[in-house]
């Protein structure tokens, strides 16, 4: 018969495996704790990666738009008949918009590559801000830099109907240049530019509209609109009176003035 003492004594072997379930519960336990922090690691990198996708919220602004540039491969849409075969020749750039705008400019320069006259025909798209004043991008044209700097200086009569003028406001060296705006709600059409040629304001209203009176529309884009107010403006055309004058630019005859804004 065994006494109490050898019925309560531990063998090696349940030593033995009492050490090895816990070492194996203690492994289990590491293993499970190894995994969870990669996965608490892998979804902190996945949402750090989501999150530098999305647009900077702090500020509360919009991300930027891509801009204009230039559209090498457009064919131009319009083009200025000629009085004569000794005329300047003229740069034309067409610049498209992301949001489907289209600027058809057109620029005389003089010596030393000075602009001496420009025509811009914006085809507005959805990219075109109707609470920024027109006279904005007229200004810009000029190199002005401010709307502020333009002041009214009336109206001529062209075949697009009354077009207004603006000149820099009277300050020490400012270009003696007349900028001409005419807007067109249908279709969707703005012309602007500027002439810094003639030594009186008469003789720049005359070049002005003798500019607009020459423009004629090569390619409507499937535009029927454009093309019906260049027919419709085709019967209102009338002959420039720059007799005796050596380039269109420096005549001096005066084109009739309308009245003031």
């Amino acid at each position: 018969m065994q006494s109490p003492e050898a019925s309560t004594a531990v063998s090696p072997t349940q030593i033995h495996l009492a050490l090895a379930a816990f070492a194996d519960e203690v492994v289990g336990t590491l293993a499970r704790l190894f995994a969870y922090v990669g996965a608490l690691a892998l979804l902190c990198i996945l949402g750090l990666a989501a999150l530098g996708q999305l647009p900077d919220w702090r500020d509360n602004e919009p991300a930027p738009r891509p801009g204009w540039s230039v559209a090498d491969r457009s064919r131009p849409g319009f083009a200025l008949s000629k009085l004569d075969s000794s005329e300047k020749t003229v740069s034309y750039t067409i610049l498209r918009h992301p949001e489907g705008g289209r600027r058809d400019v057109m620029r005389w320069t003089g010596d030393a590559d000075q602009v001496l006259a420009e025509l811009d025909i914006y085809r507005e798209g959805g990219e075109f801000d109707v609470t920024r004043p027109a006279t904005a991008d007229l200004a810009a044209q000029m190199g002005l830099g401010a709307a502020s700097a333009l002041e009214q200086a009336g109206l001529i009569g062209t075949k697009f109907g009354p077009v207004a003028l603006f000149r820099p406001v009277a300050a020490e060296g400012a270009r003696a240049c007349l900028g001409y705006l005419k807007r067109s709600e249908e279709p969707a059409l703005q012309i602007s530019g500027f002439s810094c040629q003639g030594d009186t304001l008469p003789a720049q209203r005359a070049a002005i509209a003798c500019t607009l009176n020459r423009l004629t529309l090569l390619t409507s884009g499937n535009e029927p609109k454009l093309a019906d107010l260049f027919a419709h403006a085709e019967l209102k055309r009338r002959a420039c009176d720059l007799a005796g004058s050596p380039d269109w630019l420096l005549g001096a005859a005066n084109a009739q003035l309308r009245g003031a804004l």
